[in-house]
């Protein structure tokens, strides 16, 4: 187990090695691509400040806690787009156009060839807007981490970037069975931004669809409520169950899949 761990990771960094070398050869779009997800987290961030210059608290919660939990959000979610990106054009393109046979073909495990293929830098906006955000909270007073609330900060981020591999995983291994699963799974995707709300906001029916049956409340919301003071230390271990559940469930999926998948093309 330890020599085929250590073969992946030797693989996995000639891989990327590759894919940023034939990036580089077009650096305009690589930062164009930067600048724009950059902008597009100043957007959202300036949706909450434009919403409170009218009102002066969302159901109880103020301006300050709300920018904690977008940027809570943000990390996880920026943790899996740098990562797993390539996932989107198996649910997109390489079911249905045939692209997947080269993974087949390949002595090695297919879901590491799917993620090993591309990162995506542009992630990088996220991972930088969510840490400057919650690196704000900390130090205006927001929240304040101890030892052990930072372990499990760092634990829960890892746990949330799974429940979005995962969720993002299970649609897209509907591709398999549909040929093309990409809307299916830019309609679960966009739930995500629920998330970054107090769900107390929504109708009942919308909470119980983003806390049980595709879970993004679990990855900022609700691991929030614990580092604002507002719930149990427990919260976090629920939202490991949870990704562990999910995982194994698209996993199976995904494996299911391709044991399940015909070449096509055009």
């Amino acid at each position: 187990m330890r020599k085929k761990i250590k073969k992946y990771f030797r693989l996995y960094k000639g891989l990327v090695s590759q894919f940023f070398k034939a990036m580089m050869q077009s650096k305009v779009d690589f930062l164009m691509g930067l600048a724009g997800f950059f902008f597009t987290q100043i957007l959202g961030l300036s949706f909450l400040f434009l919403v409170f210059r009218q009102i002066p608290s969302l159901n109880g919660w103020s301006l300050e806690q709300l920018v904690f939990i977008y940027g809570l959000a943000q990390i996880p979610r920026g943790i899996d787009h740098l990562f797993t990106d390539n996932i989107w054009l198996v649910a997109y393109r390489y079911v249905i156009n045939g692209d997947f046979d080269r993974y087949m073909l390949r002595p090695m495990n297919i879901f590491f060839q799917v993620i090993s293929e591309k990162l995506q830098p542009d992630a990088v906006g996220e991972l930088a807007m969510g840490t400057v955000l919650v690196v704000r909270a900390l130090v205006i007073g927001v929240v304040s981490f101890d030892v052990p609330q930072i372990i499990l900060f760092i634990v829960s981020m890892f746990a949330g970037a799974l429940i979005y591999t995962s969720i993002k995983l299970f649609f897209a291994s509907l591709a398999f069975w549909l040929k093309q699963s990409g809307p299916f799974l830019q309609l679960a995707y966009e739930m995500a931004d629920f998330a970054k709300y107090p769900i107390e906001i929504y109708h009942k029916s919308i909470r119980f669809i983003i806390t049980w049956i595709i879970p993004f409340a679990f990855v900022a919301y609700l691991p929030a409520l614990y580092f604002l003071d507002k719930g149990p230390w427990y919260i976090v271990l629920i939202e490991c169950g949870i990704a562990f559940v999910l995982w194994v469930i698209s996993y199976g999926t995904f494996k299911r899949g391709t044991m399940v998948y015909e070449s096509a093309g055009n």
